[in-house]
């Protein structure tokens, strides 16, 4: 049984999937931190209630299969987080609009709910194992 069809599961999943991507934009946004013009990018937040019905939107991140050997994702949730330009509170002279702080602040956050999520999902799934355990072993 795929974890998937399990609704908080796969939710949680979901959830843990979008908190790495924008770990990965944030670190773009610190990389870029002393690039003339550059503008720090954020993704578009995450509504969990519509995760967990399997309405989330569609947007452009999504993974393509460009190989026979890839995996079919058809039929399946194909969560992908949308970037979207995310000024942060000042602006230097170059136009450069990253503040470190602030970047810091979103890395910190991402990783308390990451951990957060990682937690009750391995709880979720001990409890499946529990269950599906026979009486007495």
């Amino acid at each position: 049984m795929s974890t998937e069809n399990i609704g908080l599961l796969g939710a949680l999943k979901e959830k843990m999937t979008w908190l790495g991507q924008r770990q990965k934009l944030v670190a773009q946004n610190v990389a870029n931190a002393s690039t003339p013009g550059f503008k720090p990018r954020d993704l578009k937040a995450l509504d969990f209630a519509s995760v967990l019905k399997g309405q989330q939107e569609q947007t452009e991140l999504g993974l393509s299969v460009t190989n026979a050997g890839h995996m079919n994702v058809e039929g399946g949730n194909n969560f992908a987080p949308k970037a979207v330009v995310s000024p942060d509170s000042e602006t230097t002279m170059d136009g450069n609009s990253v503040v470190l702080e602030e970047q810091m602040l979103k890395m910190a956050e991402s990783r308390m709910q990451y951990e957060a999520a990682l937690g009750f999902y391995q709880k979720s799934l001990g409890l499946i194992r529990m269950a599906t355990k026979a009486p007495g072993k």
